[in-house]
């Protein structure tokens, strides 16, 4: 059974789910965008002898949200989940990111090369970046947007089978994948159900890294690294991940059946190759 935990940081309240013995290996998981923790849901029970514990995202899922006119950039996820291994009194530990998550779990391997033992993703490995010349049309647009905001009214679901059929049509998650998500990532208001996910997170950034920033940080990469990808997956169809790939001095990558939820859609064949990974620590 996942035990619920509360990380109270300096500056928010982050939410967390937790599996595994308090002694064993120390992992962090962090999740994708507009996902929570229950992403980890059907991996973690089959990681034996690893405390894995998987934080809902600053915004996401039963965490905290951001003050209001603040947007959601890549870069401030990174001190919030340094924040919460310092929480969980963690010196040394490995990182699990999905997606949004594994772009995450690469910074902080990138800049805390001392604390950071092993890094695995999945279907993530940096941030998406864009084309610099449409940065300032993403700036305004992520203005319009803000400003938009307190006179949007956000989508009302009459019952929880709506949302999760909402979700299968937006990601193309299959039905029980998307339960266990919209389960954790729901609330109940007047007229129904509504997602508890910060509205900001959906804008465009009003600033993007560009990719010789982010090979910066893929070149300090030192510790063991693992990408998975999903052979329908993102990550197969971007000839510019290559150049990451290259960049990451350990990396071993993996390709599996399926699309970009190989953890939550299948998870034995995951679990077989982090078992592995992580018990060589």
């Amino acid at each position: 059974m996942a035990e619920e935990l509360e990380l109270q940081t300096p500056w928010l309240r982050l939410a967390a789910r937790a599996w595994g013995p308090l002694d064993g290996l120390p992992v962090l998981a962090v999740h994708g965008w507009l996902d929570n923790a229950a992403s980890f849901d059907a991996l973690a029970p089959l990681l034996p002898g690893i405390r894995l514990v998987a934080v809902d995202l600053t915004g996401h899922g039963f965490s905290g949200h951001r003050p209001p006119g603040a947007h959601y950039y890549f870069v401030d996820f990174i001190p919030d989940m340094v924040a919460a291994v310092d929480a969980l009194d963690w010196d040394r530990f490995a990182v699990l990111g999905h997606s949004m998550g594994g772009g995450i779990a690469s910074f902080m391997a990138a800049i805390l090369p001392e604390r950071v033992t092993r890094v695995a993703m999945i279907e993530g490995l940096g941030p998406p970046t864009s084309n610099p010349a449409d940065g300032p049309a993403d700036l305004l647009k992520s203005m319009k947007q803000m400003n938009a905001l307190p006179h949007k009214r956000p989508p009302v679901y009459p019952n929880m089978d709506a949302a999760i059929q909402a979700r299968c049509e937006a990601s193309g998650l299959s039905w029980p994948a998307a339960a266990i998500l919209v389960e954790r990532g729901l609330q109940p208001i007047d007229q129904g159900f509504g997602w508890r996910t910060d509205p900001r997170l959906r804008f465009v950034s009003p600033l993007y890294l560009s990719e010789p920033q982010i090979l910066a940080y893929m070149e300090r990469i030192k510790a063991p690294a693992l990408l998975i990808c999903g052979a329908d997956g993102y990550l197969i169809k971007r000839a510019y991940m290559q150049e990451r790939y290259a960049r990451i001095s350990d990396l071993a990558v993996k390709i599996l059946p399926g699309g970009h939820h190989p953890h939550l859609e299948d998870p034995e064949p995951c679990a077989n190759l982090l078992g592995q990974f992580f018990a060589a620590a």
